[in-house]
């Protein structure tokens, strides 16, 4: 089975007083058998990376360049995010996608970026309220998987996160069936293209939260989370790091 795997991603959100976070969560929690992975503000990234290298808990970026440099204003590449101790970065977010206009191109490119800089993608897809509610869900994921996905993405270098946009932040979460549905036709796809599929990590990630991580967890081909405000204390994101290793 997948190794599982827990992932913050603290959004817009953060300056160094909430690197006090970080340690308490490094002092209180170490679950075996789960990866943790903290995406801050690229302003936090080093000083994250610096007082978390003698534990296991890993950093990542929040969004990187296709580019490895160029006259990219305010753009940060892969490679920038390595050096500063980044193991892993997220692509393809809704909120790039709708903010940003980022298509299944361009997550592709900025995936395929990350490979080349040594890092993990984490790459995100989902489907709108209005998709799921037309019954498109799972045509919409296939368009996400076809066009986001390299072609050389192999266990160990690629994380999925399905995140249906509709449960982002609105405290809405999809029924237990919903994700399971979701989240075995993610792996089916997967099979069908990448030989190592069965050993991807599919994160579902979406209002997730103490309360209702027990309940995710015990579906069939959850291998973790991506949690968004709930990362931001090490009292919220500790009880479902814990509700992981139980799984």
């Amino acid at each position: 089975m997948p190794r599982k795997l827990a992932a913050g991603n603290w959004k817009m959100n953060g300056t160094p007083a909430a690197l006090t976070e970080v340690a308490a969560l490094c002092a209180a929690h170490s679950a075996p058998g789960v990866d943790v992975l903290l995406c801050p503000p690229a302003t936090l990234l080093a000083q994250m990376a610096a007082a978390t290298q003698d534990h296991a808990l890993m950093v990542g970026g929040q969004d990187c360049h296709a580019n490895a440099s160029g006259a990219h204003t305010g753009d940060i590449s892969a490679q920038m995010l390595k050096a500063a101790g980044a193991g892993a970065v997220i692509t393809g977010h809704s909120e790039r996608r709708t903010d940003h206009g980022e298509t299944d191109a361009d997550v592709s490119a900025k995936s395929q970026a990350a490979y080349d800089a040594g890092l993990i993608a984490v790459i995100c897809i989902g489907e709108t309220l209005d998709e799921r509610e037309s019954g498109t869900t799972l045509s919409v994921i296939d368009t996400q998987l076809a066009g986001s996905i390299p072609d050389n993405a192999t266990a160990a270098n690629t994380v999925i996160a399905y995140e249906p946009v509709w449960a982002i932040g609105t405290g809405k979460v999809p029924t237990t069936a919903q994700i399971g549905e979701v989240h075995a036709h993610i792996r089916a796809r997967l099979a069908a293209r990448f030989s190592d599929a069965a050993d991807m990590r599919l994160l579902y990630g979406g209002s997730v939260k103490a309360s209702n991580a027990d309940d995710i967890f015990a579906v069939a081909d959850v291998d973790g989370a991506l949690v968004g405000g709930a990362s931001l204390k090490a009292s919220d994101f500790g009880p479902i790091i814990t509700a992981l290793s139980n799984a």
